[in-house]
């Protein structure tokens, strides 16, 4: 690889970001106003206000927080009724499972007992 050559005009940079002293005011970030300042502001805002915007006010809240609680009912609800249902479910097929078997051993027991029965009356007609 080639090296450039060092061209004295073109300025490095630490020569185009010189080092100058901040002031107090650039230094220091804007203080919050006094806790005891945003509560007169607060209480300046709502000392004016009307019955119509209290209500309004409690209206958007109650919606708000309505929203924010449905979300996590619903949310709450559907995981205790999938819960609830994967056991009501387990516990139904295990039944069903245990029915069905017991069925088809009687059924399958009633099918050997008749082809028995019948095969045994067959070779008894053959001796005859």
């Amino acid at each position: 690889m080639s090296q450039a050559s060092f061209d004295a005009s073109i300025p490095v940079l630490t020569e185009v970001l010189k080092a100058e002293p901040l002031s107090d005011e650039a230094a220091a970030p804007s203080a919050p106003p006094p806790a005891s300042a945003a509560a007169q502001l607060e209480a300046a805002a709502i000392d004016g206000w009307t019955e119509a915007e209290w209500a309004m006010m409690e209206h958007r809240l109650s919606v708000r927080i309505m929203h924010q609680l449905q979300s996590r009912v619903d949310f709450v609800l559907e995981q205790r009724i999938k819960d609830s249902m994967a056991e009501v479910l387990s516990h139904a097929l295990h039944d069903l499972t245990n029915e069905i078997r017991i069925g088809l051993h009687d059924t399958i027991e009633k099918i050997v007992s008749r082809a028995v029965a019948q095969e045994l009356t067959h070779l008894q007609a053959q001796k005859k």
